[in-house]
């Protein structure tokens, strides 16, 4: 992923998760991280890309409608299995589409954001 990719991702995950009333405490529980790696990511210090930093873009995009064609195309993992495993048939691309939908199974593909009673201090 380029440097003016991984700041774009960086600025939009900062967004969504102001917008969204995501924490930083939040995402590092749910994806087995510390807070303060979770805050070095999002603050965009050293911007390097690492596979951490991809679990976190991932993480918070979900919250503003699922992964963008960007954060597919940027993820080298992702689009190099595509390049070694897709014929480049319609057939085939609809198989490999039928297989990562079924990946849905091993967990929710939406995290759930805060409701905002909670972000309130209130309960709903």
């Amino acid at each position: 992923m380029s440097r003016p990719d991984l700041e774009a991702r960086t600025e939009r995950a900062r967004h969504i998760c102001k917008a969204r009333g995501v924490t930083q405490a939040q995402i590092a529980a749910d994806l087995g991280a510390s807070q303060s790696q979770v805050s070095r990511i999002l603050q965009g210090r050293g911007h390097r890309a690492s596979r951490l930093a991809e679990e976190v873009f991932l993480y918070v995009e979900r919250f503003e409608g699922g992964v963008t064609t960007e954060s597919v195309k940027g993820n080298d993992d992702l689009v190099n299995a595509l390049a070694v495993t897709w014929d480049g048939s319609a057939t085939h691309a609809r198989a490999l589409s039928a297989v990562i939908r079924s990946l849905s199974a091993l967990g929710p593909s939406h995290p759930q954001a805060p409701s905002k009673a909670t972000l309130n201090g209130s309960k709903a």
